[in-house]
């Protein structure tokens, strides 16, 4: 894998993370054409696994902006490729595991695995301080 094209499908898998787990919170509330005219107050309502299913997907898109900045920043301050993609695989398992204790209802693991999650574009943006 190129060093730009690994960059790429780390990105591109972490922004469709987020879909995964809209779909599961639709299929298990019972999402259906209709409810397609107000989709957000349909899983608004939602309860049991369909809502935290939803929250997930909420939680992965508001994590992007900082995964997708430090990813970009390593790769234009030419931080180590190998460290790049370490610490976006490790950020794309942590947010898998973080869904699936989130579905699970696991809240003490999930909010540790969440926080290791966030830790790896953090570290990425620590690097680059180092090397600027």
């Amino acid at each position: 894998m190129h060093s730009i094209s690994g960059i790429i499908y780390l990105i591109l898998a972490a922004c469709l993370l987020p879909y995964v787990f809209t779909l599961i919170a639709k299929k298990t509330a019972g999402f259906s054409a209709k409810d397609n005219q107000h989709p957000r107050e349909f899983l608004e309502k939602s309860s049991g696994l369909a809502s935290r299913a939803n929250a997930v997907q909420q939680n992965s898109f508001e994590s992007l902006p900082l995964f997708i900045a430090a990813i970009l920043m390593a790769e234009y301050m030419v931080v180590p490729q190998e460290l790049v993609m370490t610490f976006g695989i490790a950020y794309l398992v942590f947010r898998t595991l973080y869904g699936i204790c989130y579905l699970a209802n696991w809240a003490t693991l999930r909010s540790i695995v969440w926080l290791l999650s966030m830790l790896c574009p953090v570290a990425l943006l620590l690097l680059i301080i180092k090397i600027v």
